[in-house]
């Protein structure tokens, strides 16, 4: 079919630069390009060589059209590629269209289709010219193999100059929107602090924790418990924020609890409340925690924490929706929806009868395990970028460093123990020391007491006993904080660890320490 390349331009242009939002813009596009050839998806990308990834910022189809901000990691082949594509960019200009008619020859095409759930696919796809950006573009695909032709590279090269100033209009816009959502940013961080939401955003819902946020979506329209579990810093209480923010409760209560910061003498009045007089210094009556919870959700973190007499009255409140507060005797009636958090084999505990089984069958309707970080390291260069932006922001870093070549490669090959609270300390520590610089993190490991205490041990002598490593540790770590074992600066927080667990294992090691009296 001859095509008049004025009349396909003009109205190819109309279509792409005659909406405000890029997304319409796109859609309109693709029906029109879909009379002369092929196409089911239509993308707008940004290659980001600092975090060595692909960022989609909007997407078309012909049933629906959006703006996203959907990172693809690169793995080794992808980044080799791009790498070479990247540095003849920078030299000359890129070939205006590119067909692609199997992606098994191309490792970037493969995971662009892979993140769209389109394995057999064509792809045209077309570099654009962008001011002050290192590599933007668009392309279209259909699915199949071998759908396009030479014809088709030349017509998509015709719109190159209409989309590279649809895409420079979007980035500015983009821009606009950044600056709107910094001075927006105050008072959202205060609303938080009133409610108590956690802030932080699910990073690698697309892709490390997809079928996390499968089972989030299927859980927040019902009422059940949920049991979230895994490792200490993995972001439970982040997902517990996404459940009772996506669900019909989300304009009432949200409080969160952990378990193993109150002292065990506390917690039923803690938890459940008092009536004045119940005890000693109950000067007043006090509302707890699940009464303060009512009509929301209550988030009980490090739920294996929880002494056996508070076990069996959060029993009592699954089971017939009702609370006594301590030194009371009226029945409270509540609807509240729990979500339980623990870093523990609870199954296990129910067979050491550490965990009453009847509480574990309550909370376990609909368990969510969240993947620690080593086992998810697609999302490392997408976290990486969120907590230099956000610890910038907190520690006024005017202008957020950049990461140096060979920096996620370090990050990617480190075994992460602390998960994703460990990377934002991790990042957090770079921004201090040097911010001026491309970020390296050259130096992550061991910390410097572990450090200190693998230089102790003598290959060609018999090594301690583990139980004496560990009393010498923890002995060490209440000298240096005067034996305070609770709360900021204690040796439970140096140590990472529950206060209630590092006392579990003082009485375990007979280690007693009183924390001594300044004069």
């Amino acid at each position: 079919m001859m095509v008049n390349e004025n009349e396909f331009f003009r109205q190819a242009t109309l279509r792409i630069c005659g909406h405000l939002d890029i997304e319409q813009g796109m859609q309109a596009c693709l029906i029109y390009l879909s009379s002369f050839m092929p196409v089911d998806l239509m993308c707008l990308e940004i290659y980001e060589p600092d975090i060595e990834s692909l960022r989609i910022i909007a997407k078309a189809t012909h049933s629906e059209c959006q703006r996203v901000d959907m990172v693809i990691p690169m793995n080794q082949k992808a980044k080799a590629l791009m790498e070479k594509i990247y540095k003849k960019f920078k030299i000359s200009s890129w070939p205006d269209a590119v067909i692609i008619n199997d992606p098994d020859t191309d490792p970037i095409a493969q995971l662009i289709l892979k993140a769209f759930d389109e394995l057999d696919a064509s792809i045209v796809h077309m570099a654009l010219e962008t001011k002050d950006r290192p590599l933007c573009s668009m392309f279209v695909a259909a699915r199949g193999k071998n759908r396009y032709s030479d014809e088709d590279s030349r017509l998509i090269s015709l719109l190159k100059e209409p989309f590279s100033v649809a895409m420079s209009n979007t980035l500015k816009h983009h821009e606009i929107l950044h600056l709107k959502e910094l001075l927006a940013d105050d008072n959202r961080f205060l609303q938080r602090q009133l409610f108590g939401i956690s802030g932080d955003q699910i990073i690698g819902a697309d892709f490390g924790l997809k079928k996390v946020m499968e089972l989030v979506r299927q859980v927040t329209a019902h009422d059940s418990p949920v049991l979230l579990l895994g490792e200490t810093g993995v972001g439970k209480d982040v997902i517990a924020n996404a459940i009772h923010y996506s669900s019909a409760r989300k304009d009432q209560p949200f409080i969160a609890v952990n378990c193993g910061a109150i002292p065990e003498n506390l917690m039923d009045s803690e938890l459940f409340g008092h009536e004045k007089g119940a005890f000693t210094g109950a000067a007043t009556q006090k509302r707890g925690r699940f009464e303060r919870a009512d009509n929301g959700t209550i988030f009980l973190d490090e739920i294996g924490e929880l002494p056996p007499q508070a076990q069996i009255r959060l029993l009592r409140v699954l089971q017939n929706g009702e609370i006594e507060r301590v030194g009371g005797t009226k029945q409270i009636s509540l609807n509240i929806r729990v979500i339980a958090a623990t870093n523990k084999n609870l199954e296990e505990m129910v067979m050491a009868g550490q965990f009453r089984e009847d509480l574990w069958f309550r909370l376990n309707v609909f368990p969510i395990y969240i993947p620690p970080l080593r086992e998810r390291k697609e999302d490392i260069p997408a976290l990486v970028r969120h907590f230099i932006a956000k610890k910038s922001r907190e520690l006024k870093v005017p202008v957020p460093p950049k990461l140096a070549p060979g920096a996620i490669d370090r990050l990617s090959t480190y075994n992460w123990p602390g998960n994703v609270r460990e990377m934002e300390n991790v990042v957090e520590r770079a921004l201090i020391v040097n911010h001026r610089e491309p970020l390296r993190f050259e130096n992550i490991g061991l910390h410097p007491q572990q450090k200190k205490l693998e230089k102790r041990f003598d290959l060609n002598e018999s090594p301690p006993r583990y139980n004496e490593v560990v009393s010498s540790y923890i002995h060490q770590i209440l000298v240096t904080t005067n034996g305070k074992i609770y709360g900021p600066g204690g040796a439970a927080e140096l140590m990472g660890i529950n206060p209630s667990t590092l006392r579990s294992k003082m009485k375990k090691l007979g280690i007693s320490y009183e924390r001594k009296k300044s004069k």
